[in-house]
């Protein structure tokens, strides 16, 4: 793993997830994607070789883990890590204040995840984003 560039906590993080793609991977896992192919088929078209680069970044920081299948070695799958779930209450705030600051229209997902959080707190939305992921986890790798 290659040393920070800076002291800065926030130059930190920016290392690993200040590029356009690093957070929409995340999310995506989120969104319950967890091969190459499904990250491919994502509406704002990644290239291969970026993906590629992306996942291996995540992967080096310990923000993700892939295995393969019990019944398909040849497909690989990634994962978050506890650590890679701790970065969605940062992505929901994002979210959030995109939603409050910038006049634009949302596709389906956007809509869909301010539909959700109507009427519930945002510490219990996350909370159960973040449990709803762990169970989801857990469930694909012991498959």
């Amino acid at each position: 793993m290659k040393t920070n560039r800076s002291h800065c906590p926030l130059t930190n993080i920016l290392d690993i997830i200040g590029d356009k793609w690093s957070l929409i991977i995340v999310r995506d896992l989120f969104l319950e994607k967890k091969t190459f192919t499904e990250f491919m088929k994502s509406s704002e078209k990644i290239a291969s070789n970026i993906l590629t680069n992306r996942l291996e970044l995540l992967i080096n920081h310990g923000l993700l883990e892939v295995t393969k299948l019990p019944n398909d070695n040849k497909t690989k799958i990634y994962h978050l890590t506890n650590k890679g779930i701790d970065l969605y209450p940062i992505m929901f705030e994002m979210m959030c204040w995109s939603k409050r600051n910038l006049d634009k229209g949302f596709g389906p997902i956007g809509e869909e995840f301010f539909k959700d959080i109507q009427g519930i707190s945002s510490e219990q939305f996350i909370k159960n984003t973040q449990s709803t992921y762990v169970k989801y986890r857990d469930h694909i790798l012991s498959v």
